[in-house]
């Protein structure tokens, strides 16, 4: 299993937390895309989503902690009943919220005024888009997805979303094809904009390239190819220390759909939940402190060339 190499010892340099500045809130696994790449496993049949008791404690804790940052993922975090609200009231708390969008998910039936609320709320949206081209994106996403995610652009841009002095931040994600690191972030950055500037009229605020995780459905497809051992190797070849100071965990509390507490997102998927506090509402009462971080091999496709984390390069 995954999970068990994340466990065995590993040559990863040990991490502490500093200062805790964004909860990152997985809403639930439901999602209207399963894309080869996902590390949560993703897709239309799961069921897994947030209680509306533990969707309760999220601006509770968000005010205990004075956290100045929401990140709301999944699956589709959008598709969670209680999503529009949990936003709301965030945004009325003066907190930064960020959505990690699929895009496709703006065009589903019963979505149609879902672009417009996040604009109103002045929500982030962080874009899943892991090529300019279509065969690319459609073969790595799923027939018609490419063409679904360039209307949905257009659509936010159309709000203002990445127009200059809007305020509306849209920011791109790319992922690379197969187990390989990114190329450059400002390289690719610059190619995304003339690509898409040129072939759709689409503008955006930044791209954030990001690695592939060697766990869950990625890992997987590795497994079955026979190349999740190099891949491994990939990553601890080009890990870089510079890259140490500015990942993720360190500033980031990751929580699943049940309310429990990681230290990251991918350590979520593998069942490493965080030393100290088990649950949001541990929360409530102290906050997580300086403590260790739960590192394992995978940790290295953070650090590895120009690093990845949620916000992309990290140099």
């Amino acid at each position: 299993m995954v999970v068990s190499a994340a466990l065995t010892p590993t040559a990863f340099p040990p991490l502490r937390r500093g200062e805790l500045v964004c909860l990152q809130v997985n809403l639930g696994y439901r999602c209207n895309q399963a894309c080869s790449h996902c590390h949560v496993d993703a897709g239309p049949t799961r069921t897994e989503s947030m209680d509306a008791a533990t969707l309760d404690l999220i601006p509770q804790v968000l005010a205990a902690r004075r956290i100045a940052s929401l990140d709301l993922t999944g699956g589709a975090p959008e598709l969670h009943p209680g999503f529009r609200d949990l936003v709301q009231r965030a945004r009325r708390q003066g907190v930064e919220v960020t959505d990690r969008c699929n895009l496709t998910i703006l065009s589903e039936p019963g979505q149609e005024r879902l672009a417009a609320f996040l604009a109103d709320q002045g929500v982030t949206v962080v874009a899943s888009l892991p090529c300019y081209l279509e065969d690319n994106v459609d073969r790595q996403r799923g027939r018609g997805v490419f063409a679904r995610s360039i209307t949905g652009l257009q659509q936010l841009n159309r709000l203002g979303y990445g127009q200059p002095g809007s305020g509306l931040v849209l920011d791109l994600v790319y992922n690379p094809q197969g187990p390989v690191l990114p190329p450059p972030q400002p390289a690719l950055e610059a190619d995304y904009r003339r690509r898409l500037g040129e072939e759709h009229g689409i503008v955006f605020n930044r791209l954030l390239a990001l690695a592939n995780m060697p766990i869950q459905r990625f890992a997987t497809g590795l497994r079955f190819s026979g190349g999740y051992e190099a891949y491994l190797d990939l990553l601890r070849h080009h890990h870089r220390s510079a890259n140490l100071s500015q990942v993720m965990c360190r500033s980031l509390i990751s929580v699943d759909w049940r309310g429990h507490l990681y230290d990251c997102d991918f350590n979520q998927q593998l069942g490493l939940p965080i030393e100290r506090s088990a649950h949001l509402r541990d929360l409530l009462i102290h906050g997580p402190g300086a403590q260790t971080i739960r590192v394992g091999e995978h940790c290295f496709g953070c650090t590895a060339g120009a690093g990845s984390s949620c916000g992309g390069a990290l140099s």
